[in-house]
């Protein structure tokens, strides 16, 4: 196996304004991963090989531009994740010819759920490494952000991928992660660590969600203040779960428990 990274344009908060694709080359065909958009890059890294399969780590926007396109060009079959095959079209423009899910094979690649980021996000193991999306960056941290973020889900699939040890992760942006296990560990003690400022935040006296965003960050947060309310948000519903705060997120109010 394997696999080509093409980094396209997009309209993303990433650093480097950019969304990998990749390709998968092995025995059952090629797989084109994360078709952000059309680009000439893209466009002759899919020429120069059979593409028989086109799917994505999950359906934001800065990841399926090119899906449709690219599927009609190649007749390649189109996979979504089984239960979210309406948020697919809706996203992509195109009805996928057929669903996966945890453990099915498109092509040579075995899927892995790894919600969190995004309710419908998986990735895609290979013998090369893991195809992880949105799931982790070489450096930095990923977007956990409510409504649709889910910090539970998310702090298991990075145990999962640190248990399987893979040889390398081919992350959504940014360059290739050559040490997985230290990545996977920075970003899931890194989350810890901001729950860990959140809580103490509520427990000396912050009550709604704009003064924990004010006590947990130590930073001018400027035109990021918004995804940091919605990754306070989302850490807060996990907090509330575990019955640790009392958070209303109707009116954003938090209160220890």
């Amino acid at each position: 196996m394997t696999v080509t990274r093409v980094p396209v344009p997009t309209d993303t908060s990433a650093p480097g304004g950019r969304t990998n694709a990749y390709l998968l080359d092995g025995p059952a065909g090629a797989v084109l991963v994360d078709p952000a958009g059309r680009t000439d890059d893209l466009d002759a890294a899919v020429a120069d090989r059979e593409v028989t399969h086109v799917a994505v780590t999950h359906a934001h926007p800065d990841h399926v531009g090119g899906v449709a396109a690219y599927a009609a060009e190649t007749g390649a079959t189109v996979w979504a994740r089984r239960g979210r095959e309406a948020r697919f079209e809706a996203a992509t423009g195109r009805a996928p010819d057929r669903t996966f899910a945890e453990g099915d094979r498109v092509g040579d690649a075995t899927v892995l759920d790894t919600p969190g980021h995004a309710p419908d996000h998986v990735a895609f193991a290979t013998g090369a490494g893991v195809v992880s999306g949105d799931l982790a960056v070489a450096t930095g941290s990923v977007a956990v952000a409510a409504p649709e973020g889910d910090l539970r889900a998310y702090l298991v699939a990075l145990r999962r991928l640190l248990a399987r040890d893979p040889l390398r992760l081919y992350p959504g942006h940014g360059p290739v992660i050559d040490d997985p296990r230290a990545t996977l560990t920075r970003l899931y003690f890194h989350r810890l660590d901001r729950e860990r400022r959140i809580e103490r935040a509520v427990r000396a006296g912050a009550e709604s969600v704009d003064a924990v965003v004010s006590a947990a960050y130590d930073r001018e947060l400027g035109d990021y203040r918004d995804l940091a309310a919605a990754t306070v948000r989302a850490h807060l519903d996990k907090l509330a779960v575990e019955g640790r705060v009392r958070f209303d997120a109707g009116t954003d109010r938090v209160a220890p428990r």
